[in-house]
């Protein structure tokens, strides 16, 4: 079904900042010289918007809508900032369809379409939305496109309650041999004593805490240009986090 490569699904809460994270590891990973296929599975489709240049790539269920069976790897794959190879899923309008759609059309297409074969990413990273882990979001854990999940959380209560969400769901489907649990990335916001409530929490959940980005303003200052901090600000301290945290993914990928 695939060629060998490495495939992680990041999960998180709506707003906890995971495609921020997972994009900034592209850029990382890809500037370490490893070939990077990003894949967005929000129905807001931005989760590459910022290795783009702040520019909206068409989403394959758009794409679809419009051209049917014609539709190419052209139309759907795009290649962002550091050859970061970027696709979105994306989604129904608001009120209309099934939002997980747009994964399951984009994860099909892309495999008739021979999209890994084409490109040889050494890793795909799947940027997921966690509020609800049903339909097609469940797809990277269920069908077998990832091999390990990622949940990012910060320490607050409806962030962590999702977070438990997910690691229950990769766990009933990791008992089928699909995707198994990698952990948390503590992604903070400045809550009193976040690390020792993410701590309790994942003591309790049973997984392990990859890593603790701390909150900085540079984030926004790299938004604000359209860029990941990679990019916009590569000697900085948060330039450094995610480079650390890239290679740390990287690793655990390796392990499958």
């Amino acid at each position: 079904m695939f060629i060998k490569m490495k495939r992680i699904a990041v999960y998180g809460k709506g707003g906890i900042g995971k495609s921020t994270i997972v994009s900034n590891v592209s850029a990382a990973l890809s500037k370490e010289g490893i070939r990077v296929m990003q894949i967005g599975c929000d129905p807001k489709s931005d989760s590459t918007i910022n290795l783009t240049g702040g520019i909206r790539i068409p989403t394959v269920l758009d794409v679809l809508r419009a051209k049917g069976d014609k539709t190419g790897l052209q139309d759907i794959v795009f290649e962002g900032s550091f050859h970061v190879i970027c696709v979105e899923a994306g989604g129904p309008k608001p009120g209309s369809g099934c939002a997980g759609r747009g994964i399951i059309s984009a994860f099909e297409k892309l495999e008739e379409l021979k999209a890994y074969e084409t490109f040889k990413p050494d890793i795909v990273l799947y940027d997921v939305l966690g509020d609800v882990v049903c339909g097609g979001f469940a797809m990277p854990i269920r069908n077998g496109y990832a091999d390990g999940v990622c949940v990012v959380t910060s320490g607050e209560m409806m962030s962590l309650y999702a977070a438990g969400n997910i690691v229950s769901a990769v766990r009933s489907y990791g008992s089928r041999g699909y995707a198994c649990m990698e952990g948390l990335i503590l992604n903070k916001k400045g809550i009193e004593e976040e690390d020792e409530i993410v701590g309790r929490a994942a003591s309790e959940m049973a997984v392990d805490i990859l890593y603790k980005m701390e909150r900085d303003s540079i984030v926004q200052k790299a938004e604000a240009l359209n860029k990941t901090v990679v990019e916009a600000y590569p000697g900085s301290r948060q330039a450094e986090s995610y480079r650390m945290l890239a290679l740390r993914l990287y690793d655990q990928g390796s392990k499958g």
